[in-house]
């Protein structure tokens, strides 16, 4: 608090500057386990400052750990040197200068809550059911405590806290390096059911051990597991902010309030959501409230930050993508299975990489559990496939979907790694493009 306060001198210190602060204090407990052993914890925190400085359009930007008044003083000194330097940002006008606040309201430390006991007894558990396939467990479980500190010069005073929780179960078979994965996220730790989650791990294992084949390529009724179409909305995100309207690049250029995908699709950026990892503003500091960005297949909202809102005349509205949620429909997974003569189960997707962002062609590799189905069956398991994708005829192709949905984490694992969320279903998708098969699991 006493910093913070610093913070707030500084900016009215230099009246010919403005300042744009992250204060940031970040602490993590992080289990890795390995061969369903824990391989090491690691408890750690970390005190740092981002800064960016700006005098008229010239801008300058520096961090800190562990910062002082001492030492932020002594790099403002150093900036004035270099600032006059640069070049100007013909667009930038001012910084946020919205100073409505949430409630900040406290929350629970999960690194307090979810002991390093608990973790463990939980870990034992998935080790003992997945041990009679012959499988072992790999994987981390990761609890942060994060309070982020946003000023600026033109009044922004605002506090956020998150505290997240990361769970990712990979099951390895000893025979043959089949793998499948099972995840969990969020921040109320009292959501987590461990007998569930068991459970929908042992389904995959079940499925993994039977017999390894091939496909050929070719177009494939299939059904992505949450954690993929997460994936796909996740790559999206990048067309549905107002920089890639700016940059040209996004796929929904001139299609605001228009029909881009079918009515079954209506998703949302929640980032209060009870079962998602929440937030109370956006990187500016603006308030980030729910918002809808497809509505049954109707494109609504661009998201609008500070910067790109002044520059393209705008609404600001603080979204980020960063709690994307997608509708559920009214069939079980099962019933999405064996609704399939021939087709594909696939469980997760691996090193996608854009080919065109703008008509959001993809390529990539599945992963972590593919499986043939027959029959309206999970038969065998799939090498791992290789596919060039247009993200958009993937939602398009979508024909139904599953009448509960997921909680999906995402983790950085860099640095002050951030974590976060998505809330997704199971979906069954016709004429899914398979390029190759890597013939490795």
């Amino acid at each position: 608090m006493e910093f913070r306060n610093e913070l707030v001198k500084i900016c009215e210190q230099y009246p010919k500057f403005k300042f744009n602060f992250h204060y940031r204090n970040w602490e993590t407990d992080f289990l890795r386990f390995y061969q369903s052993q824990t391989n090491y914890n690691i408890s750690k925190t970390s005190v740092s400052l981002s800064t960016t400085m700006y005098k008229g359009k010239k801008s300058y930007s520096f961090s800190l750990k562990n910062p002082t008044r001492a030492k932020l003083l002594e790099k403002i000194e150093e900036a004035k040197m270099i600032i006059d330097k640069l070049p100007e940002d013909p667009d930038f006008i001012d910084l946020e200068d919205d100073l409505t606040k949430t409630t900040e309201k406290e929350k629970v430390n999960n690194i307090e809550k979810v002991s390093l006991d608990k973790k463990i007894d939980i870990l034992k558990k998935l080790a003992n059911v997945v041990e009679p396939f012959d499988f072992k467990i790999y994987g981390t479980f990761i609890c942060n405590y994060k309070t982020l500190y946003i000023i600026n010069s033109n009044g922004v005073n605002k506090r956020e806290i998150n505290s997240p929780i990361f769970l990712e179960v990979k099951a390895v078979s000893n025979k043959n390096e089949v793998t499948v994965l099972e995840t969990y996220g969020g921040e109320n730790f009292n959501t987590f059911d461990v007998d569930r989650f068991t459970k929908d791990l042992v389904i995959k294992v079940e499925a993994a051990t039977g017999e390894i084949v091939d496909v050929e390529p070719g177009e494939y009724e299939v059904v992505l597991a949450p954690r993929c179409i997460g994936e796909y909305f996740g790559y999206l995100e990048s067309s549905m902010s107002a920089q890639s309207l700016d940059a040209k690049m996004s796929f929904f250029e001139d299609k605001l309030n228009k029909k881009v995908f079918p009515e079954n699709i209506t998703l949302t950026d929640d980032p209060e959501h009870p079962d998602l990892i929440n937030f109370d503003y956006n990187h500016d500091g603006h308030i980030y409230k729910k918002l809808p960005i497809i509505e049954k297949g109707v494109f609504k909202n661009f998201m609008v930050d500070n910067y790109y809102g002044r520059k393209l005349k705008m609404k600001k509205n603080g979204a980020e993508g960063a709690g994307f949620v997608m509708e559920t429909g009214n069939k079980t997974r099962d019933e999405l299975i064996s609704s399939i003569k021939r087709g594909l189960y696939i469980s997760s997707l691996h090193y996608m990489n854009f080919i065109n962002r703008k008509e959001t062609s993809v390529t990539g590799l599945t992963r972590d559990g593919t499986f043939l189905i027959e029959n309206g069956k999970l038969t065998k398991v799939v090498n791992n496939l290789r596919f060039t994708e247009k993200i958009s005829d993937v939602i398009n192709g979508i024909i139904d979907i599953e009448n509960r949905s997921y909680t999906i984490p995402s983790s950085s694992n860099y640095g002050e790694f951030g974590i976060y969320s998505a809330r997704m279903p199971h979906v069954k998708v016709k004429g899914f493009k398979i390029s190759s098969s890597t013939r490795t699991v």
